[in-house]
């Protein structure tokens, strides 16, 4: 079983297109979202068949993606933003890795070259932090902070990952290759957002340096057997 999880704050305008999308391309998936906003976005997410899990008054960012990643049931876990910048079709593409081909999370990279979609100056600072993760963890990272992955529910699980703040896709990237889970990478198409971004850019690139080092300094705990 895939489930398809995504956080939302206020993305009325997206949501809708964004679930009509996975049904079309991932029919028998679960879909949930964990839903901070002050909008329609929860009851159109739910008319369209989500599973909606609100949290509010908003917790962050990480919260509320470990929220989402613990709570989907399936036996991979497919990440999503509800912006409609990620290509639903790769659903089955993600989670087919996972399921049949053996890996424990493939990394959704929107950045194989830079995204039309993507600003120069965000892209520039992707680049150098992904430059500098592959130094440090020895093997070549392209995408820290991308929005469209497949996990091994097994592996979410057995994480210790610190939800709190920003970024926590860094995390959720470095912590398993430390901890020696088979992990790839798959490039996707990264398109124009729907709505405005709520992402602050200061505040995403501190607890980046913060999570590169966290992971890369700590010790890691005994992969589950």
């Amino acid at each position: 079983m895939i489930s398809v999880v995504m956080i939302s704050m206020n993305e009325e305008k997206a949501v809708g297109q964004v679930i009509a999308d996975i049904r079309k391309n991932a029919p028998e998936a679960e879909i949930v979202v964990v839903d901070s906003s002050k909008d329609r976005t929860p009851e159109i997410a739910e008319q369209a068949g989500a599973r909606v899990i609100r949290q509010f008054p908003p917790q962050g960012y990480g919260k509320a993606m470990e929220v989402a990643l613990r709570s989907g049931k399936g036996d991979v876990i497919v990440t999503l933003d509800c912006d409609s910048t990620y290509p639903a079709s790769q659903i089955p593409v993600l989670a087919s890795m996972v399921l049949d081909d053996g890996w424990d999370l493939v990394d959704g990279s929107r950045l194989k070259t830079r995204p039309g979609a993507m600003p120069w100056i965000n892209y520039f600072g992707n680049y150098l932090f992904a430059l500098a993760a592959s130094i440090l963890f020895r093997r070549r990272v392209t995408d820290l902070h991308s929005g469209m992955r497949a996990y091994r529910k097994s592996m979410i699980d057995a994480l210790d990952f610190e939800a709190k703040g920003a970024a926590l896709p860094v995390e959720l990237l470095l912590l398993p290759i430390k901890l020696g889970y088979k992990v790839t990478t798959h490039f996707i198409d990264y398109h124009d957002r729907l709505g405005v971004s709520t992402m602050n850019p200061f505040d995403t690139c501190k607890w980046t340096a913060r999570r590169i080092w966290r992971v890369w300094s700590g010790r890691p705990t005994p992969k589950s057997a």
